[in-house]
């Protein structure tokens, strides 16, 4: 469905300015400018986007975040439609990815991913592949999930992912199946994070279901059929190039290199300045993380203080482009999560994209190979505080470990390093009552709406989907009145 066109707008347009160029920002300012309002995006960096952005390797244009979305609603989807990208969706290699286990032994210590549960919980703990991933005796204590009394943990409050596996399921269902795809997902420990937030419904199906395992065969079997992710063909930061392509053709003013130095309540607007300007608005719209989004709003809402947000671990992507005639066969499928404790690697998980994305496997041809490893851990500063030139010679080692295939430094075409600071923000426990706190904290400003994926939630799906509510929301309250 193409997005509506761009309401006519007056000389006495309201105006909105939009802080934080990223996803949230551009999908935000889409809206407002639909609905006839003057728009302004304030973005600190050089580019748009956020992490759907891109950068050029080998002279292959190559996403440098988000490579994929969650297919579990049609969000994503549905914008590319709208983006005119719809014949660019794309589905990935249904062949999957592998584990690494800790473990001396490869041969012993790799395996295929378990594909039939969610966020590595498995439906059937007696399924051969999961007594393979977790042992007998891990197998044998996982299977009183069936048997086990519910108690009080399908209710009580502040209840984090990893309490709930490792009550029903035990140590070693949380430890070699959940924390590896947690922290490729999340960058987290499962036990930093809120249940409720990351496995939305998880807990109320366990109380109809009577066990862990019930409650994810029951949501896998009402989940869309098909592959859980999604990409499109030739990357995913089209979607960034066209959004701030259709934005300036409506009218909106995108700014780039404009990091916004304060923000003060003037009148029954606000003003925003940054290095070179002053800005007066009618409303405001905040997309940046959450230390940022508290930092310039505190002055004006006290309340947020305490709600600021821990600064979140960096993650590192490098992305290496390799001739390695070797990989053609796949030898670990579309790529490795490695669990914490893998014995000589120091990544956390590797993307065989060339054979993940057969468009990609197109450009390159035989032989040649994209391959994307990614560093930093909670708790862990390696991805922050190594220099791109160890990070490089960590991502051979890796690489030639996890796909046990011998990659050195005559076979790169070319690398690239890119940083994401803070950029991956985790639903910690209590998570849904901080944004309960945010939200009402903003609702006493009506020209006034905080979005991004510190509230929204992690992954293109949540971040789109609250910028347009918080979006629409805000058009609704600066339209004249009886409109």
């Amino acid at each position: 469905m193409p997005h509506r066109s761009s309401a006519p707008r007056t000389p006495a347009a309201k105006t909105v300015v939009v802080i934080g160029g990223g996803m949230a920002g551009l999908i935000a300012a889409r809206e407002l400018v639909s609905r006839g309002l003057a728009v302004t995006v304030l973005e600190r960096s050089a580019g748009f986007g956020g992490c759907v952005a891109d950068h050029k390797v080998a002279g292959l244009r190559l996403d440098s975040g988000a490579e994929s979305y969650s297919t579990r609603s049609d969000t994503v989807p549905d914008l590319a439609r709208e983006l005119g990208l719809g014949e660019k969706l794309v589905t990935p290699n249904p062949v999957g990815a592998w584990i690494r286990f800790p473990g001396k032994d490869p041969q012993h210590s790799s395996m295929p991913l378990p594909r039939s549960g969610i966020l590595g919980i498995p439906a059937d703990v007696l399924d051969p592949e999961i007594v393979r991933a977790i042992g007998r005796a891990g197998a044998l204590r996982a299977s009183l999930d069936k048997v086990l009394p519910l108690g009080s943990l399908y209710k009580d409050d502040g209840v984090s992912l990893g309490e709930v596996v490792r009550a029903r399921m035990g140590v070693d269902v949380l430890t070699r199946l959940v924390a590896p795809v947690v922290g490729g997902v999340f960058s987290a420990d499962p036990d930093d994070l809120d249940v409720d937030s990351v496995a939305p419904g998880l807990r109320k199906a366990m109380k109809k279901h009577g066990s862990l395992g019930a409650a994810v065969g029951a949501m896998r079997a009402a989940a869309p059929a098909g592959s859980a992710v999604g990409g499109l063909s030739g990357g995913m930061a089209q979607l960034t190039r066209v959004l701030t392509a259709e934005l300036r053709a409506s009218g909106a003013d995108l700014r780039p290199d404009s990091d916004v130095l304060t923000i003060n309540r003037s009148g029954a607007g606000w003003t925003v300045t940054t290095a070179g300007s002053a800005l007066a608005a009618d409303a405001l719209v905040m997309a940046v993380d959450g230390p940022g989004a508290v930092d310039l709003l505190g002055d004006s809402l006290p309340r947020l203080v305490a709600d600021r947000p821990k600064t979140v671990p960096g993650v590192a992507l490098v992305t290496l482009v390799v001739d390695v005639p070797e990989l053609d066969a796949h030898p670990r499928g579309t790529g490795v999560l490695v669990s914490a404790g893998a014995e000589g690697v120091s990544a956390k998980a590797l993307t065989h994209a060339t054979a993940k994305w057969a468009w990609l496997a197109e450009q390159t041809g035989p032989g040649s190979h994209v391959l994307r490893l990614s560093y930093g851990r909670a708790g862990e500063v390696g991805g922050e505080a190594a220099d791109d030139a160890g990070l490089y010679s960590a991502a051979l080692a890796d690489a030639s470990a996890l796909l046990e295939t011998s990659i050195d430094d005559a076979d790169v075409v070319g690398w690239n390093v890119v940083r994401w600071n803070g950029a991956l923000p985790h639903a910690s426990v209590g998570h849904r009552d901080l944004v309960a706190r945010v939200r009402a904290a903003a609702a006493v400003e009506r020209n006034l709406e905080i979005t991004g994926a510190w509230l929204a939630g992690t992954g293109l799906v949540a971040v789109v989907d609250d910028a347009r509510v918080r979006a629409r929301a805000l058009a609704d309250r600066l339209a004249p009145a009886g409109q």
